[in-house]
């Protein structure tokens, strides 16, 4: 979910992505274990890839979201927040809202 709401923000390329994502607190996250994940949303159709000429170098693959892709992470957000707030709820005694 996190992976394909970045894809989400702008287009982006592996590397690209595994920064972003250790900017926003996945520090764990390496260009190994996100590719598999990439090949998985491209396979279900969520995103697609696209080649981009890189400054210096080979042209680079980009990824970015489908229409499909954008309705489904709509779906994951939605179920994310109905999880996180039951958790919340569990977690801090909250038996009001």
């Amino acid at each position: 979910m996190c992976l394909l709401a970045l894809i989400a923000e702008e287009p982006s390329y592996g590397y690209e992505m595994v920064r972003k994502l250790e900017d926003r607190g996945f520090a764990l996250v390496g260009e190994g274990s996100i590719y598999p994940l990439l090949a998985r949303l491209q396979k279900t159709g969520l995103v697609e890839t696209f080649l981009q000429q890189s400054t210096g170098g080979p042209p680079r693959k980009y990824y970015r979201t489908t229409d499909a892709g954008v309705a489904r992470l709509g779906d994951w957000v939605a179920e994310w927040k109905a999880l996180s707030h039951a958790v919340d709820r569990v977690l801090g005694g909250d038996a009001g809202d």
